[in-house]
């Protein structure tokens, strides 16, 4: 099937965080193999990894010191063949994570490249002269906090890193750099995969003048807590050369047959305009996300609002829609202030996403129903934590083990110390917990992933929003011989709604929570929804 990406399931896993089967606390590439059968049941076309290969673990693998061999602690080029292998097997697609946008300041390229201004390496990177006073370029900041630039003595330059400095940017304005970067990504496809995960894809190419960003308006009276916020990003990503690039990477992709990319695209004001451009047409990427629905908005207008903005700036493009990730808090936590309950907002929540015109992502634990894991200063990892704490915790809260079994060590997950701790929270709801009750969320899942498969118009059909009030969201989906609407209480406290004249005639099909037709009306409970068939 040429396009088995669109409309698809996507299930992230993290690699670090699945299964550990070689006792050393952190997740591997056998664990994941022996849990792929978890991920077939779920009712998921394919699985994301996120990056494997060998890296310094400087930002959990997003630091790529070796594009081609996997690193150690995940096992080897061996062990991700046989992965493969196991998910074709189950009918699973597999898409990995490429970080091209920069590598480790630990590999071979970056260590050629930092020695002079003339070998043969030396414009591999983004590279800068002082301004006159020893100061950096410009005001180009990065995402972890503080310059985007770094000091070397051995060039008496600065080089660029929109992370950390450990993650040095390539300079995609060199054409040996692209096509160096596209033979790693022709590697994988020969071994197999499916795809990729493009991370921060618009983050490839900056401005050839090293122009500062100009301010963005600031309502607060204090600025954020990271200052990354106060710039509009026009100079150091985002650029218009990106999309021949990407034609480059479709073009390559396509050789190889039924093969889909995935960009990330991290802008805080353009993104659904990146987007549109970054899928439209067949010559770039087949699909993209951003982090529109990973934020705190839990409202029907935004909801509406982003996916009526994308499809109206690229009818001919696709989107890609995920309520959590590896970056983000869990949107259960997330959401579940405005004072719902944990159970039902999770199902809720997958009734929603299942609904949504688009490819749709997983996150591994979200079948589960889980929150963040509260922790302690004193266990954090990941940098974006330990630099901002407390006002920002980082993101190991979203990253701590699977919970598979509820009374074995560590839920599961390993039989050694964890490289983050698995807490009862979490570990009580372990999917054995949940295999064991009909009414768990893990089931609800199941559920409405299947009745997703069976409905080609919530696959790939049209899309229309009902006018409902405020907490109610309402979408007909459609295809020539499928019509499914779905109507969703996005609040805690009950309403009624008369049915539109167009439902009158309507019969509930499908999953259902806290919902009751009552004559020309529906009855929805707290964070209750409902998918009806037309009459």
């Amino acid at each position: 099937m040429a396009e088995w990406w669109r409309g698809a399931v996507i299930y992230q896993i993290y690699p670090r965080s699945f299964q550990d089967d070689s006792g050393d606390g952190v997740g591997d590439l056998r664990g994941i193999t022996r849990r792929l059968v978890h991920v077939s049941r779920l009712g998921a076309d394919a699985i994301w990894l996120s990056p494997v290969f060998r890296s310094p673990m400087k930002d959990m693998g997003y630091d790529v010191s070796d594009y081609l061999d996997i690193d150690p602690v995940f096992g080897t080029l061996a062990d991700f063949d046989a992965l493969v292998a196991r998910a074709h097997e189950l009918g699973l697609k597999v898409i990995i994570d490429q970080v091209l946008s920069h590598s480790s300041d630990e590999h071979p390229w970056f260590a050629e490249s930092r020695k002079s201004r003339t070998g043969p390496k030396a414009d591999w990177y983004v590279w800068a002269d002082p301004r006159p006073d020893g100061g950096a370029p410009n005001n180009w900041l990065s995402v972890f906090g503080g310059p985007a630039w770094e000091w070397e003595p051995m060039r008496r330059q600065y080089y660029l890193h929109n992370f950390l400095a450990a993650q040095p940017d390539l300079n995609f304005h060199n054409p040996d750099v692209r096509a160096a970067l596209l033979d790693t990504v022709r590697f994988w496809l020969e071994r197999g995969v499916d795809g990729f995960r493009l991370d921060t894809v618009n983050y490839y190419f900056h401005d050839k003048e090293l122009r500062d960003n100009p301010p963005l308006p600031c309502k607060e009276r204090l600025p954020p807590v990271n200052p990354y916020a106060m710039q509009d990003h026009l100079y150091d990503k985002s650029r218009p050369e990106t999309l021949a690039f990407l034609s480059e990477l479709r073009a390559l992709t396509d050789r190889y047959g039924a093969r889909a990319m995935v960009g990330e695209v991290g802008d805080e004001t353009r993104a659904l305009e990146l987007m549109a451009a970054y899928t439209a047409g067949r010559a770039r990427l087949h699909m993209a996300y951003s982090f529109e629905m990973l934020g705190d908005d839990f409202s029907p207008a935004h909801f509406r609002r982003t996916i009526e903005g994308f499809f109206a700036a690229a009818p001919d493009g696709w989107p890609s829609w995920s309520f959590s990730n590896h970056d983000v808090a869990r949107h259960v936590g997330r959401w579940a202030r405005h004072g719902a309950d944990q159970d039902r907002l999770a199902k809720l929540s997958i009734a929603l996403l299942a609904s949504f015109p688009g490819t749709i992502g997983i996150y591994q634990g979200e079948e589960l129903g889980l929150a963040d894991t509260e922790l302690s200063y004193d266990e954090l990892t990941d940098p974006v934590g330990l630099r901002f704490w407390p006002e920002n915790k980082g993101r190991d809260g979203c990253r701590t083990p699977m919970p598979w079994e509820a009374r074995a060590p560590n839920a599961g997950f390993s039989h050694a110390t964890p490289w983050l701790p698995v807490k009862p929270p979490q570990a009580a709801r372990a999917v054995d917990v949940q295999e064991a009750d009909p009414n768990s969320v893990l089931h609800a899942y199941r559920q409405i992933l299947a009745f997703r498969r069976r409905h080609p118009a919530l696959r790939s059909g049209g899309f229309d929003f009902l006018d409902l009030p405020d907490p109610l969201l309402g979408l007909t989906r459609r295809t020539q011989d499928d019509v499914v609407t779905g109507v969703f209480n996005l609040s805690p406290a009950p309403h009624r709604l008369p049915l539109p004249r167009a439902l009158r005639e309507s019969e509930r099909i499908g999953p259902a929570q806290a919902a009751r037709l009552d004559g020309g009306a529906i009855e929805l409970g707290p964070n209750g929804f409902v998918f009806l068939r037309h009459g």
